[in-house]
């Protein structure tokens, strides 16, 4: 990454030299993931990372022969990320994967899964029967349903504003598949939202009384239209959620949940496999929304 605001392109970068506590990964798979993009355009509340950079935040590699998810401060502190062919991590940072975790899938996972099962179990307290509202069907919103779905649910709604998504929802395995604010005759226990904005004010009127509602992005709008009756009335409880907040052994055994479940092929999201030679317009086209689910870099 050269120039913020640019996609970035290849280039030659020498062998990282190693540090004390760190160690050298063997990249195998780097998703682009929303944080990149966002990183990359110099007004992320981190600040502008200084240039030139290798994005790339999370991936997935190896260390010594044996499978890792690994994470990085790319585009959020200095150094270099995941998107190269060798990437330098600090040694606790590791998590350890099951030598046969499909690695592109679980890289389209990472922590967008992660938020999604912590989300609902975690911060959402999630019991089996309990109805759930997913908004939104990109990796977080599939994650969600396949998640919600293993950890007992009843029954699943997922709401998104695409034909498109809403075929990816059916895929995931949601129960009934709606528009982003078409909530009539729809109860639920939980929303898991990522989106704010008016489909969250609209899902908020389907939950239940002492229903929990868990806010983990703002991707519709950073205000919502809901009003204080709403919350009041039903006494809802409104909670925040980020994988920011996590502590590092959460963030490990949340990562071989999702990694289990990657491996016994009951939790994937739409992904792309594109070289990393073709970065440039593989970036082009995430920022833009012109692919067929997250894309995935590999050498």
């Amino acid at each position: 990454m050269d120039e913020l605001g640019q996609p970035p392109s290849l280039s030659e970068q020498n062998k990282p030299a190693v540090l004390a506590d760190h160690v050298v990964v063997d990249v195998l798979a780097a998703p682009i993931t929303p944080l990149d993009l966002l990183c990359a355009t110099g007004t992320s509340y981190f600040g502008s990372p200084a240039t030139p950079y290798v994005p790339g935040v999370q991936g997935i590699g190896t260390v010594g022969g044996r499978a890792v998810w690994f994470p990085t401060t790319a585009g959020m502190a200095p150094g270099n990320g995941s998107m190269a062919e060798k990437a330098l991590v600090r040694q606790e940072d590791l998590v350890f994967l099951p030598d046969d975790v499909p690695p592109v899938a679980m890289a389209a996972l990472g922590l967008s899964a992660v938020a999604a099962h912590m989300a609902l179990t975690w911060r959402g307290e999630l019991k089996p029967g309990e109805r759930v509202i997913v908004l939104g069907c990109g990796a977080v919103g599939q994650s969600a349903i396949q998640l919600a779905r293993a950890a007992g649910a009843g029954r699943i709604v997922a709401a998104a504003r695409s034909e498109k998504a809403r075929e990816r929802a059916k895929r995931a395995g949601a129960d009934t598949v709606i528009g982003l604010e078409d909530f009539r005759g729809i109860e639920a226990d939980l929303l898991l939202d990522p989106l704010f904005g008016a489909p969250a004010a609209a899902a908020a009127q389907a939950l239940r009384p002492g229903g929990r509602w868990v806010n983990l992005g703002g991707s519709a709008g950073e205000t919502c239209p809901v009003t204080s009756s709403t919350i009041r009335s039903r006494s809802l409880k409104l909670f925040g959620y980020s994988n920011n907040e996590l502590s590092a052994q959460q963030r490990a055994e949340a990562i071989s949940t999702v990694a289990h479940l990657a491996t016994q092929r009951q939790l994937t999201v739409d992904h792309e496999v594109v070289q990393l030679a073709d970065v440039t317009n593989a970036w082009r086209r995430q920022a833009e929304g012109a692919t067929r689910g997250r894309i995935v870099l590999v050498p």
